[in-house]
């Protein structure tokens, strides 16, 4: 990778009526002409993503959205889009030169979300009296910026302000290994390569491990399923954890010794990207599973099957095995979830290697409203497969929620 991907930087969502200036306070904290500019209200028409580097912050994305006022059919569109832009938002600046309904609502929405918000009382220029501000201050949304792009006022005040709040946003729960390992341990990595890894490189989800291992200061070894019993003989020492690929566990499990802590890949992103108790109590609700219920499985990414496709024919076979009977299984991909999840009985997410924390844990919430189940690839074929207990042994809050309700 020659840059942070996507998923591992702070998002930065502009949220505001049309023609409140957000594109111009984007481009004046940028310092560059990134989003159109236009007198013409709703020229922002799809969120507009800016991929940089925020000193001292670090590697951040900032989405620029249309206005939550547009009109029309094709207005409501992208209203709608600006809204599930605040699932993947880690802090809001919302844009206005007054206080309507629409900021209001805005706001309520982000603070139920849990998402930090920063307004930006822009055009301070039209005014002098300060109300609007103190109006803003009294309603206790969070800090109050005033600017004025037309006098280039209030744009390091933004900036250092943004500094302040996100020492205080967490982007990632842990580490990927945080709390697994040691300086100095061993760790193996089992790495299949079927018809479905990519041609001359690892998937996603592998590489950022990998990269996890080194930075821990650790050994990383990887190897086939194939070579792994060979590579742990070879071994003077344990390792001190095996990861392997979700589709390779029944196999993996056989082979690494008891007292050897073992999990998934998609095991460890659970934890890493959403909320691994509550995925574990979702994928428990398997065994409740009965002929014809409904499943819906969901993809971060879309992509053309290939084969023996993980999401579309492996879990649907394993999970149907496991039940005994048929089941109704729905794939959506990319943005296209559901906004009405009551009547499946479970979702099961891929690993979302390619989203960040927030995304995840905004469709965890929707699914926890919704009264449905909800857990990820990993541990759902941990389960179906027999090995469950094995692949949550490295993670101590996880084996007592599931031995808790293992009980029932």
């Amino acid at each position: 990778m020659l840059k942070t991907p996507k998923a591992l930087r702070l998002h930065i969502g502009i949220f505001g009526r049309r023609n409140v200036g957000k594109s111009s306070v984007l481009n004046s904290l940028l310092s560059q002409q990134v989003s159109i500019v236009s007198e013409v209200a709703g020229t922002t028409t799809d969120p507009v993503e800016k991929v940089m580097e925020l000193q001292p912050v670090g590697p951040v994305v900032f989405v620029d959205t249309a206005g939550i006022d547009d009109i029309g059919a094709l207005g409501k569109m992208r209203v709608d889009k600006t809204y599930k832009a605040i699932e993947k938002t880690d802090l809001a600046l919302v844009v206005t030169d007054r206080w309507q309904e629409y900021e209001q609502k805005l706001c309520a929405m982000l603070k139920e979300q849990g998402v930090p918000v920063i307004v930006v009382t822009n055009k301070a220029d039209l005014r002098n009296d300060g109300e609007l501000e103190e109006h803003i201050r009294d309603l206790k949304v969070g800090p109050v910026v005033a600017t004025s792009i037309v006098k280039d006022e209030g744009i390091s005040r933004l900036r250092q302000q943004i500094i302040e709040i996100s020492e205080d946003v967490r982007i990632e729960k842990d580490t990927l290994l945080g709390g697994l390992v040691n300086d100095g341990d061993t760790v193996v990595l089992v790495v299949p390569i079927d018809i479905e890894a990519p041609k001359g490189r690892l998937i996603l989800a592998q590489v950022q491990t990998l990269r996890e291992v080194l930075d821990a200061n650790c050994c990383a070894m990887v190897v086939k399923e194939n070579m792994l019993e060979q590579t742990l003989t070879n071994l003077k020492q344990p390792p001190a954890l095996v990861v392997t690929d979700s589709q390779a566990f029944a196999q993996v499990s056989k082979t690494v010794p008891a007292d050897i802590p073992l999990t998934g890949f998609s095991v460890l992103f659970a934890r890493y990207k959403g909320d691994l108790c509550s995925m574990v109590e979702g994928a428990m609700a398997i065994e409740e599973l009965k002929g014809g219920d409904k499943v819906l499985i969901s993809e971060a990414c879309s992509h053309h099957p290939i084969g023996e496709d993980i999401g579309r024919i492996k879990i649907p076979r394993w999970l149907q095995s496991y039940v005994g009977d048929d089941l109704d299984i729905e794939v959506a991909a990319g943005r296209d979830f559901p906004e009405d999840l009551s009547d499946y009985k479970l979702v099961i997410h891929c690993g979302a290697c390619v989203w960040n924390r927030r995304q995840v844990l905004s469709r965890i919430d929707i699914a926890r409203k919704a009264q449905v189940p909800f857990t990820n690839y990993g541990l759902t074929i941990a389960y179906s497969l027999g090995v469950f207990e094995r692949a949550l042994q490295p993670f101590d809050d996880a084996m007592t929620i599931y031995k808790e309700l293992a009980k029932k």
